[in-house]
């Protein structure tokens, strides 16, 4: 009896050891199932402020456009216009574990600091709306600035003859600010009949609105305005205006000739009022949108080079070893303003 028993126990323990097997692989293919899984990477988010439409715009496509893309992302961090606070923001998306970055400069100088940091962990990054002046980006994602203030000074040249002009600026820590400065001051050189009177704002409304106020009270014969920030300067334009008696619509002789940078909705609305004449609309969906797709890109080890894309617009080389992805950025006036094809056209 004993002997009998002894191939059946044995039978029993093989199949026990097999079931034990079984589950010990079952467990481990689970394991390495939800490593891969948690594995496959978070894109990080910063964002340069929400105080701006634009800016809270941008923030409403980025999920849209990460689902379309397959990435899986982190909770966006927005640095509050803080230049310092945007590099402790990407050191902390970097110790969450984000496999990339897109990211909106505060400071083109400054964000080297962040850019470092992230090329020492070999995470890419991407810029969107700025660029930064040193460090490594996989791309920046831009419009091209200079050509804002081109626009801007063309329109009013062209529709005020001889006066006063203010140009209402952006932060210069910023090479948008920069840019969009230097070229509506060059610009301007064009028409002799026209002074610029300038306005160092820093992208915020409330110093724009403290200085105007200002600025109209020892000049009330200002023939017109270039907001270079829609989104933070156009409500304190408009209330100082109203305010000051100054604030007439399109077609009125006392008319003050405005044009803006952003193409939010509340810019739209105000060219339809007459309030103010134009604005360069800033492509806050295709920001979102390129943004997500070169970082996706860069994550594959794709690589791009100068020259024109498959999405209308053109990539040119910066500086060594920076490449930026000029999108297309129309004027926009009462002749286009309920163009369905404008971003600002299609937000709820």
């Amino acid at each position: 009896m004993s002997f009998a028993k002894g191939p059946l126990a044995v039978r029993r323990s093989f199949r026990s050891s097999l079931f034990t097997m079984a589950a010990v692989a079952c467990i481990a293919s689970l394991g390495v199932a939800g490593t891969a899984q948690a594995d496959t990477g978070k894109i990080g988010l910063d964002l340069p402020l929400l105080t701006s439409p634009f800016w809270q715009s941008y923030n409403n496509y980025l999920p849209k456009y990460a689902k379309d893309s397959g990435l899986d992302i982190l909770a966006p961090v927005n640095s509050n216009g803080d230049p310092a606070q945007q590099i402790t923001d990407m050191n902390n998306l970097l110790n969450l574990g984000a496999k990339g970055i897109v990211v909106g400069p505060l400071d083109s100088a400054a964000i080297s600091r962040a850019l470092d940091a992230a090329a020492a962990k070999n995470v890419p990054v991407v810029a969107v709306d700025v660029a930064p002046t040193q460090g490594k980006v996989a791309m920046v994602v831009r419009a091209d600035n200079r050509a804002y203030g081109e626009k801007a000074c063309k329109y009013i040249g062209d529709h005020v003859k001889s006066g006063k002009v203010v140009q209402i600026m952006g932060d210069l820590a910023s090479v948008n600010g920069r840019d969009r400065s230097e070229a509506f001051r060059s610009c301007m050189k064009a028409y002799p009949g026209l002074t610029v009177l300038e306005i160092p704002a820093a992208w915020k409304g409330d110093v724009a609105a403290t200085a105007l106020d200002s600025l109209l009270t020892a000049n009330p014969d200002v023939k017109g305005i270039y907001m270079q920030a829609g989104g933070v300067y156009l409500s304190p334009t408009l209330q100082t205006l109203r305010r000051k008696q100054m604030l007439f619509p399109v077609g009125d002789p006392k008319h003050v000739v405005i044009v803006s940078n952003d193409g939010i909705p509340q810019e739209f609305d105000a060219i339809r009022r007459g309030d103010i004449d134009a604005t360069v609309s800033q492509p806050a969906d295709s920001y979102a949108k390129y943004g997500l797709f070169y970082i996706k890109a860069a994550l594959a080890g794709q690589t791009f080079k100068p020259g024109p894309t498959d999405h209308g617009s053109n990539i040119i080389q910066l500086a060594p070893g920076i490449l930026e992805d000029q999108l297309p950025a129309p004027l926009v006036t009462k002749a286009n303003v309920d163009d369905k094809a404008l971003w600002g056209n299609t937000v709820k």
